[in-house]
């Protein structure tokens, strides 16, 4: 029986891929996301950038789609969101 190759990740590389985070409204959430975003991808494209505010308006939620090369910028670009005291959440 042939041996399947495991891989370490269920995603193909390099591809489009959604970056979903959330952070208290009426701070600078947005900017700082953005901000940490582009020190990992060299390119956000124009609507790649969706932004929502929660139904009582505490939060807001934002879906930036990046292109990414690798599942190690891909990490580095979750560790640093998570990393930041403004982004509540990364999914």
């Amino acid at each position: 029986m042939m041996a399947v190759e495991e891989r370490d990740t269920l995603i193909e590389f390099p591809c489009d891929f959604d970056i979903k985070a959330m952070g208290l409204s009426g701070t600078t959430f947005e900017t700082t996301v953005l901000s940490i975003v582009n020190e990992y991808v060299d390119d956000i494209k124009e609507g790649a950038i969706k932004t929502k505010q929660s139904s009582g308006g505490k939060f807001t939620s934002m879906t930036i789609t990046v292109y990414v090369e690798s599942q190690t910028q891909l990490d580095a670009i979750y560790q640093a969101l998570s990393g930041n005291d403004l982004v509540n959440y990364v999914l």
